[in-house]
């Protein structure tokens, strides 16, 4: 402990401020199981690592938007991330800047795809697949016809994934338009295009877009690769659906808004572009099928990232999303356990770190639904967390823990406070209210310092 200042009574304070690793297992969250005994994966699986570190610390429950709502991925971390009152640019924005797209700025964009289809006796477009491995040069020629064919009302930039493309409007600004995409392909047909309810000045960039749209289904229909397609007895890929449409704006970076510095082990090209467009320093190791050596990797690089300045790293692997989306529970099981050995060294870097392990949403391994708003785990443990009864790791053992309910939006700051790095409310030590305190505000800079540097003194 430091002696106080001159007049001062309160010892000068220790620099004890930590940093920060959260791991996010996409999609943990999960519903009772039948044949696993009632219980969800999480609460079924050997997880002995992330038992221990519940023992070590305090757990709760991650809602990300209250009971109910059903998260996206990108919604979940973009709130997680300090942002969720700052308006999201859209998901198309993010995997292009992941795929190494430039995204230009105040231009309507969204993302488009190839797909195939067939008409009811209604008129409605059903939605019935997307394009194949081995349709890849049909579908790039496909596209490159749509490109000049639209030039230069549309900019179709490709997309690593095969039949997909970023489509930039040129000439409308507001991408605040609903989806062609159904998603939800069993229960919605191909939809028309609207301008969201919040923005209806989005009116033209959905009237254009729908226009657009129809206009490229009459050209695929009509396109000689199309018809050798189906004379060969393929799918004509005959209709272009558009989703996650937005507009890149200038935003704060995630220093800005939040007062220290971020980063990123990144898993897929939305995470890259999401840390892209935030200004975070990111590693991208592309995932490997050994969950357990995968997840060491990434936090090897973790503690990397923090080594090269990072105060708060962000850890993602998407393994368990995609287990939960086969709706078979014990591949959703084994995958947690196979991330709970590869989890090892937190139980290490807890000692120096607050760390914290929990989900972005809910992906119930049963059941017809994608994503829900049930809860997933949190648990966060670190030298300034105060340990609470929970002894394991799950939703049931997490209910009790002390922090109870906590939403995306709560999430870095309630990590912040045990990082000794809360915003001191009340104190202005910069013009944007941030989630912590500054690492590095602006200084005041003695105004005799440039003279006496240049005099020699």
């Amino acid at each position: 402990m430091r002696p106080p200042g001159y007049g001062e009574t309160q010892p000068r304070l220790d620099d004890d401020r930590l940093p920060v690793v959260l791991v996010v297992l996409d999609g943990l969250g999960d519903r009772p199981v039948p044949e696993l005994a009632g219980c969800t994966p999480s609460e079924a699986a050997e997880t002995p690592v992330l038992d221990a570190l519940a023992a070590r610390g305090a757990s709760g429950w991650h809602l990300p938007f209250g009971w109910g709502r059903a998260p996206s991925s990108e919604l979940a971390h973009w709130a997680m991330f300090g942002f969720a009152d700052v308006p999201f640019p859209g998901r198309a924005v993010l995997e292009a800047l992941g795929a190494g797209v430039d995204v230009p700025t105040g231009i309507a964009v969204t993302h488009a795809a190839l797909r195939t289809a067939r008409t009811d006796d209604a008129g409605r477009v059903w939605i019935t697949g997307r394009v194949a491995p081995d349709d890849t040069d049909d579908a790039s020629r496909l596209l490159g016809d749509l490109t000049v064919r639209f030039r230069p009302r549309v900019v179709l930039t490709p997309l690593p994934r095969r039949g997909e493309a970023l489509l930039a409007l040129t000439g409308y600004a507001s991408g605040a338009v609903t989806d062609s995409d159904p998603f939800f392909e069993d229960r919605h047909p191909w939809l028309r295009v609207l301008p969201r309810a919040e923005e209806p000045d989005a009116a033209p960039t959905a009237a254009a877009l729908e226009a657009l749209l129809r206009e490229a289904r009459a050209a695929l229909r009509a396109h000689p690769v199309n018809r050798a397609r189906t004379d060969r007895g393929l799918p004509a890929l005959e209709v272009l659906t558009t989703k996650w449409s937005g507009a890149r704006s200038p935003i704060p970076s995630f220093t800005e808004q939040n007062g220290v510095a971020g980063a990123a082990v990144t898993s897929t090209g939305l995470y890259r572009g999401l840390a892209s467009e935030l200004g975070m320093a990111s590693r991208h190791l592309s995932p490997a099928d050994d969950v357990a050596a995968d997840l060491r990797a990434r936090l090897a690089a973790a503690d990397e990232l923090i080594d090269a300045g990072a105060r708060v790293v962000h850890v993602h692997i998407k393994a368990t999303d995609d287990a939960g989306h086969t709706k078979r529970p014990r591949a959703k099981l084994d995958v947690l356990e196979a991330a709970d050995r590869g989890l090892a060294g937190l139980l290490d870097l807890a000692d120096r770190a607050v760390v914290a392990v929990t989900g972005d949403h809910a992906t119930p391994s049963t059941g017809g639904v994608l994503h829900t708003g049930d809860p997933t785990p949190l648990v966060v443990a670190g030298p300034t967390v105060r340990p609470d009864a929970v002894t394991a790791f799950g939703e049931a053992p997490a209910h009790t823990g002390w922090y109870g309910v906590v939403t995306a939006r709560e999430l870095l700051p309630l990590l912040m406070g045990h990082a000794n790095r809360a915003a001191f409310l009340g104190h202005r030590a910069g013009p944007r209210r941030t989630v912590a305190l500054p690492d590095d505000p602006e200084p005041m800079i003695d105004p005799g310092y440039h003279r006496e540097r240049t005099s020699g003194l």
